[in-house]
């Protein structure tokens, strides 16, 4: 990326917490803007488009996405919905042919700025993947702690805290509480997605990346699944990709649809499934393609 496509921000401007009384232990990142007006957008994407090699996979993409709010990205399979979701927090980066171009901005942060560190964006802005995937030979507590203890936190208190806070955070509490040390692959397909959302959650993101999250999951899980992203949204910015349009509606207050890699068209949920305005976006949403 040219120095034209990337504009510096200091990494340390990432994160200035307020003074409020005795200093607060250190913690792996910057406390969420959980008080941020939903009016505002969390993340602002322009003139986005990414290519692998030769292949350009999204073209020219501008959206605002808003805080403290859902938004579901819909459209059929190739379109570059997850190659969207990934370019959000710099997933590409680990793919050696990827290469992105235009702007994305964090609360107004330049997230690709040239002296921001990738390990910092992602972890203030979160993934959680198609197929859950907890570390098979760690216990349930140790997988919700890891990003921490990578992070260098040591503290027993802060992670013991941490560990609570974020299985409540994610409905998995009640249902684990007793065996935090049992294996997480011991648990149902839907708990250990819900326990790879409190993994993400531990480290405190302002932004939480959702990739096809209940793909994989029965009618009972999904459900869950979707009831905890309506409790989330209450203090986190969340971005869905899922094919199932009735989730897309149920779930989300704004959708975005895509088709070969363009943005056809992006507004209010209830604006794109009872009124869409171009013919494309109704032509998917009511099943006659896709």
């Amino acid at each position: 990326m040219s120095p034209e496509e990337t504009k510096s921000v200091p990494a340390g401007n990432a994160e200035k917490p307020k003074a409020a009384g005795p200093k607060p232990e250190i913690k792996p990142a910057p406390a969420a803007p959980v008080s941020a007006p939903r009016s505002i957008s969390a993340l602002t994407v322009k003139n986005l488009s990414v290519f692998f090699g030769k292949h350009q996979v999204l073209k020219s993409v501008s959206l605002d996405i808003q805080a403290r709010a859902v938004t579901a990205i819909i459209g059929p399979s190739g379109c570059g919905k997850s190659t969207f979701l990934r370019s959000l927090n710099r997933m590409h980066e680990l793919v050696p042919e990827a290469r992105v171009e235009g702007d994305i901005r964090l609360f107004g942060k330049d997230i690709y700025g040239k002296n921001v560190e990738p390990v910092i964006v992602r972890r203030r802005v979160g993934m959680v993947f198609q197929k859950s995937n907890p570390f098979p030979t760690m216990s349930i507590g140790d997988n919700v702690t890891v990003g921490l203890r990578l992070n260098g936190i040591r503290n027993r208190a802060l992670l013991t805290e941490r560990t609570e806070q974020s299985l409540r955070m994610a409905a998995l509490w009640d249902e684990v509480k007793d065996r935090l040390n049992s294996p997480a692959i011991s648990l149902s397909g839907g708990q250990q997605q819900r326990l790879c959302i409190a993994r993400a959650l531990a480290v405190q993101p302002e932004v939480l990346l959702m990739d096809e999250p209940a793909s994989a999951l029965d009618p009972l899980a999904t459900s869950k699944i979707e009831d905890l992203i309506h409790q989330l949204k209450k203090d986190y910015t969340i971005v869905i990709v899922t094919h199932n349009m009735q989730q897309a509606a149920r779930a989300s207050d704004h959708t975005a649809f895509f088709y070969l890699g363009e943005l056809v068209e992006f507004g209010t949920t209830a604006h794109i499934f009872t009124s869409p305005k171009q013919k494309r976006t109704e032509d998917y949403v009511t099943g006659r393609f896709g």
